[in-house]
C-alpha cells in the first residue's frame, strides 16, 4: 500500500487552492458557489464513472502508487479526490482565462463581445 498518488492529488489541490487564493478566482472569490460548483461537478463525474464500471468501460489497473482502497467496484479511494482536483482546476483556469481576457480587451478599449468599453470615448 502506497499513499504516493494520494499525496500527489492532494497537493496538486492545494497548490490550485493556493493560486485561487491569490487572486481570488473561484473558492475564494464565492464560497457557498464554488461549493455548489464542486459537489454538482464531483457527483456529475462520479455517476459518469459509475455508468463507465457498469458497463466495463473503467477498471482498475495495478499500481504499486495507490492506496488499494476500494470504496466500490473499481472505484478506487484516489477517484473522488482526483475529480474533486479536476472540477477545482478547470474552474480557477476557466475563471482566471475570463479575468485575462476581460483585462485585455478591457485595455484595449472593447468588450469581449466587440461593443465599446464603458467610459471610453466613441
Amino acid at each position: 500500500m502506497s499513499i504516493a498518488y494520494l499525496a500527489a492529488l492532494l497537493l496538486s489541490t492545494g497548490c490550485m487552492l493556493l493560486i485561487d487564493f491569490r487572486y481570488r478566482l473561484f473558492l475564494f472569490r464565492s464560497p457557498a458557489a464554488a461549493g455548489l460548483v464542486i459537489l454538482l461537478g464531483t457527483v456529475f463525474f462520479l455517476l459518469w464513472d459509475a455508468a463507465g464500471i457498469a458497463l466495463g468501460i473503467f477498471l482498475v489497473g495495478d499500481s504499486p502508487y495507490m492506496t488499494g482502497i476500494m470504496l466500490g467496484p473499481e472505484m478506487p479511494l484516489e477517484e473522488p479526490v482526483f475529480l474533486i482536483f479536476l472540477v477545482i482546476c478547470t474552474m480557477v483556469l476557466y475563471t482566471g482565462a475570463h479575468r485575462l481576457l476581460h483585462r485585455r480587451t478591457a485595455q484595449a478599449g472593447t468588450e469581449p463581445s466587440g461593443s465599446p468599453a464603458r467610459g471610453s470615448a466613441s
